[in-house]
């Protein structure tokens, strides 16, 4: 396998003082866990590196799912030469000097590959840095990132780089990382012969919550606290007492979740619907955020087929306010429930947007006249408010024969109620409503 030159100082420091997760990360393809549908031995991504046929790409993952250890094997199967930056900690000046290092590795024939962590940090001006760069050559471009890059990225980037979806670990993956580094006497934690079971590597995979390098970190950790070369229970127990779940509340997970959330309620799911508020909650979103989405649910997804929904959802939203953390939460958990389980209808949020959508298209209808007001003899003398029928002066309370739309869409029908909860009943005597109208329009 061709060698390569890493980043001057990248690997500087002695061995020793390296974390755990460093010393350990897979000198090959062989070596990385959980990404079999990336580097299994028929992946088109994996013959091309052993081919030596490296291309431009973006590394799309959550965190500690192998992205730079990618970067950084795709340097050595290409003979080249690796540079690292972080978007987080540069700026255009080392994006500048970074690519003038690579044309005078260029032009000497050497080929550079530019690893860019964080790379979604970078703003458009900075992206298209790279551009002239990756078109002649000087460089093969790795990015990677942990946000959606359709939306993170700029399109003229994206045209000229491969994007490779990586999986969080698994946590059967990620243990397999564990016993290997519990083995290795070089690299890893072999020399101290460290004594520790299969359920509590278990309990370490399962906290890393995806996250090799998490892993790593933890038993590393839980090491240092031994007591006698056994890992054992307290030592976990103090290791694993702040453990969190990945959850960015301006990224991906974010808004997979939220989504997640709203669409159990929309799918009168109410298991679902409070393990996605919780995991929300467990994460750290704002409770208040999930207050005002769940009221808009209720709006929009339950409307008039349980009008109360929406009254509930103003209560659960007060009464976090009142109480907080953790009291307030209980108060969000009943009202994703209660929204789950109760009857769906979205007539008047269809009626609203087609109400709009005609608006829009049809322009400034006049009020018809016998609608308008007419607080003046001008407008009085100008037929406003004439024909007007007061409603309740009429038998049975409702002027059927009276126009109220613009001539333009008098027939248009926006509302259309579903046939359940309460709006079933509305529904009926809207129908009844219609049909009468119609029959006092043409005379019968």
């Amino acid at each position: 396998m061709p060698s390569y030159s890493p980043t001057p100082g990248l690997f500087a420091e002695p061995e020793a003082l390296k974390p755990l997760a460093e010393r350990m990360r897979p000198a090959s393809l062989d070596e990385i866990v959980g990404q079999p549908r990336l580097i299994d031995p028929s992946s088109p991504l994996r013959r091309a590196l052993e081919a030596g046929k490296v291309h431009s790409m973006i590394l799309w993952g959550p965190p500690g799912c192998g992205k730079t250890t990618l970067a950084l094997l795709v340097a050595r199967y290409a003979d080249a030469d690796f540079r690292a930056i972080s978007a987080v900690m540069s700026g255009l000046p080392d994006v500048r000097k970074a690519l003038a290092e690579a044309e005078v590795n260029f032009a000497q024939g050497r080929r550079t590959v530019l690893f860019v962590d964080e790379v979604h940090r970078f703003n458009k001006a900075q992206q298209d840095a790279f551009l002239p760069h990756i078109e002649k050559g000087v460089i093969i471009f790795v990015g990677a990132t942990t946000e959606n890059p359709s939306f993170e990225l700029n399109s003229a980037l994206l045209s000229r780089c491969r994007v490779h979806v990586l999986d969080a670990v698994t946590r059967d993956a990620i243990v397999v990382t564990l016993k290997r580094a519990l083995a290795d006497e070089v690299r890893g934690l072999g020399a101290l012969g460290l004594n520790v079971d299969e359920s509590s590597l278990q309990l370490i995979a399962q906290a890393a919550d995806g996250d090799v390098r998490r892993g790593l970190t933890l038993l590393e950790i839980a090491a240092e606290l031994a007591t006698d070369g056994r890992i054992d229970e307290t030592t976990l127990t103090q290791v694993l007492a702040d453990r969190t779940r990945r959850f960015d509340k301006s990224g991906e997970q974010f808004y997979d979740q939220i989504s997640a959330l709203h669409k159990s309620v929309r799918s009168s799911d109410p298991d679902a619907a409070v393990y996605w508020l919780t995991r929300m909650l467990d994460g750290g979103c704002d409770p208040l955020y999930l207050a005002r989405r769940m009221t808009r649910m209720a709006v929009e997804d339950i409307g008039l087929a349980e009008p109360r929904a929406w009254r509930m959802a103003l209560d659960a939203w007060d009464t976090y306010e009142r109480l907080g953390s953790p009291e307030g939460e209980l108060g969000l958990a009943q009202l994703a429930i209660w929204l789950a389980i109760a009857p769906k209808s979205n007539a008047a949020y269809k009626a609203f947007n087609l109400a709009r959508a005609t608006v829009q298209k049809m322009g400034t209808l006049e009020v018809p006249m016998h609608l308008r007001n007419a607080p003046t003899k001008l407008m009085k003398g100008l037929g406003y408010g004439t024909g007007y029928q007061y409603d309740h002066d009429v038998e049975g309370g409702v002027a059927l024969d009276q126009q109220c739309l613009p001539d333009a869409i008098a027939d248009m029908v926006f509302y259309e109620p579903v046939e359940r909860g309460m709006e079933a009943k509305v529904a009926e005597k809207l129908a009844a409503l219609r049909a009468a109208r119609r029959a006092a329009r043409d005379g019968e």
